[in-house]
């Protein structure tokens, strides 16, 4: 063949004999048929078939079934990002007329979403306390068709019956669906108590290096799966192999991160309970957390990602004393190797509920760092606030 044809053409080399650890990144749009017979039956290869690059690689299955394990799914879909996922999870499964509720501590582009785009396609919305069964049962409707919740609640922990909400869910003829990222798969597996949806934003710990976007949804039921899966394939949404495989990666060190990031968490939150600078501290592994009795029940572990409240007259100077941190950053997302703060407030997400105090919830993220250290830069920050608060 001329220089040109050869130029296009790669040859295929072997594979007997070679057999890394790690699964190869496949990159992929076109996928070619051995014949033409073949291309008029590729819709005969079914769930587990290649077809289009868009439908999925060996990269992109690889990681779907690793977490359908972890999930104790029987099938997993990527999307670009947690949002999306959420998003994905819920938009093949509802119609006009149709009812959602979903808990008020909500991830916030989840309510929004709620509030702008299920409502402009006719999808009623209503949120509930996420600590009250009794508030959820009485929201219910006959056009109830699905359950959205989050527990812990996103930056203020509440920690849900989880159960207890699939059961009622169920026997209204509704879904449960539950935002997994704070625990991730290894600290809690929602489906196994009566969720028929999770979802995770890999971002965050399953990733865990901050580098990349990507979500997951995980289903046991066959009829929701192959809901969500047209659906995905009708807006054409796919996400990259090389993302998959940072993704992957990533996961392998799961277990390990998390563990340490829960343990040097759990320690940081004790001693800054006893700091008189800070009303409470919100996480649901410290005994005197409301949660804390459900958290036992359910999870099999914590994360490293909770959240302190001041009081009022503190509030005005946490922003500038955050400038004194060496080693936490402020940024936003969580779960990766750096330790991250980021002042949030809350009231303003709330509707089913009365955010009390004041309106500043500074959410702590424990990377990887130092223990030793982290605690002199928490102080550093504590004893430059308390500096402002007297000289104010």
């Amino acid at each position: 063949m001329s220089d040109t044809t050869d130029c296009v053409l790669t040859p295929r080399v072997p594979l007997e004999g070679f057999d890394p650890l790690g699964i190869a990144t496949y990159r992929a749009s076109t996928i070619t048929f051995k014949d033409a017979t073949a291309y008029a039956a590729r819709g005969d290869r079914g769930d587990r078939g290649y077809s289009y690059g868009l439908y999925g690689t060996p990269t992109t299955r690889a990681l779907e079934d690793k977490l359908s394990r972890l999930e104790q799914a029987s099938r997993t879909f990527l999307a670009p990002s947690g949002q999306a996922a959420n998003a994905l999870a819920i938009l093949p499964l509802v119609a006009k007329g149709d009812h959602v509720l979903l808990a008020d501590t909500v991830y916030p582009p989840m309510r929004d979403f709620a509030q702008t785009d299920l409502v402009r396609l006719g999808v009623t919305v209503e949120f509930f306390d996420p600590t009250s069964s009794d508030d959820i049962r009485n929201r219910l409707t006959p056009m109830t068709r699905i359950i959205w919740c989050e527990s812990p609640g996103s930056t203020t922990m509440e920690v849900m019956n989880l159960r207890e909400v699939g059961g009622i869910a169920h026997s209204a003829g509704a879904l449960l669906g539950v935002d997994n990222t704070w625990a991730t798969p290894l600290n809690l597996k929602p489906l196994s108590l009566g969720a028929d949806i999770v979802t995770e934003a890999l971002t965050k710990y399953v990733s865990g290096h901050s580098d990349v976007i990507m979500g997951s949804i995980s289903v046991c039921d066959a009829g929701i799966a192959s809901s969500i899966k047209r659906f995905i394939g009708r807006m054409g949404i796919g996400v990259s192999s090389d993302d998959a495989t940072l993704v992957l990666r990533g996961s392998e060190t799961l277990a390990l991160r998390l563990r340490h990031q829960a343990d040097v968490g759990l320690r940081l939150a004790q001693r800054l309970a006893t700091h008189p600078l800070v009303a409470r501290v919100l996480h649901p592994a410290l005994p005197e957390d409301p949660g804390h009795p459900l958290f036992r029940q359910d999870f099999l572990g914590a994360s490293g990602v909770f959240s302190l409240t001041f009081a009022p007259n503190i509030v005005p100077f946490v922003a500038p004393a955050l400038d004194c941190l060496q080693l936490f950053a402020i940024g936003a997302s969580w779960g990766g190797t750096r330790s991250l703060v980021a002042p949030m407030t809350v009231r303003a997400s709330r509707t089913a509920t009365v955010w009390p105090g004041a309106d500043l919830v500074l959410r702590l993220s424990i990377g990887i760092e130092d223990e030793t250290e982290l605690w002199e830069d928490l102080s550093r920050f504590l004893n430059t606030l308390q500096e402002l608060s007297r000289t104010a």
